[in-house]
């Protein structure tokens, strides 16, 4: 694996740690004003999803023996992706977080991304997970890792959609 693998790799992990926690500090901004967590059963899930997800990653690049070139069009994808993420982030403010956290009564937010799309975020993540690995050369992760991701969601999804309507949050 060269070295602007690893950097790169890196970089990726050094975000997802401060999204943490941004995730954190937003958890306990909205308990402090009677959020509610639900979905905590399947949380575990997701962290586990993401945490091989980076094993994977490393490892299949660790152990690719082929020259990979550097591709600008996955790049610029994931570039896009990137700054996809910021907006969904930025757009949620406090209410964004990696768990699923209610405050009863509060609009749904539906600026940024979220004026068109329910759940952007989680296209977005699923995009990085195909495009992030074939930038190092894991083709196993890059198919494997999107596919795991659809099937979370399909528990996730629904019971973000529950947590809404059960906390009268209006659309």
């Amino acid at each position: 694996m060269t070295i602007w693998m690893w950097l790169f790799i890196i970089a990726i992990i050094c975000q997802r740690l401060i999204e943490l926690v941004i995730a954190k500090h937003n958890e306990q901004w909205m308990k402090e004003r009677g959020g509610v967590e639900q979905g905590e059963t399947h949380y575990k899930w997701m962290v586990l999803l993401h945490v091989i997800f980076f094993l994977s990653l490393l490892t299949e690049a660790h152990l690719q023996t082929a020259n990979i070139s550097f591709h600008l069009g996955l790049f610029l994808i994931f570039l896009i992706a990137q700054l996809g993420r910021v907006w969904c982030i930025t757009s949620l403010g406090k209410f964004w977080n990696t768990k699923i956290i209610v405050l009863p009564n509060v609009a749904l937010i539906t600026r940024g991304p979220y004026k068109w799309v329910k759940h952007p975020n989680y296209i977005i993540v699923g995009i990085e997970m195909f495009v992030i690995p074939l930038l190092v050369g894991a083709y196993w992760t890059a198919f494997l890792f999107p596919i795991l991701h659809v099937l979370l969601l399909k528990i996730r999804v629904p019971e973000e959609e529950r947590a809404l309507r059960k906390a009268g949050v209006p659309d």
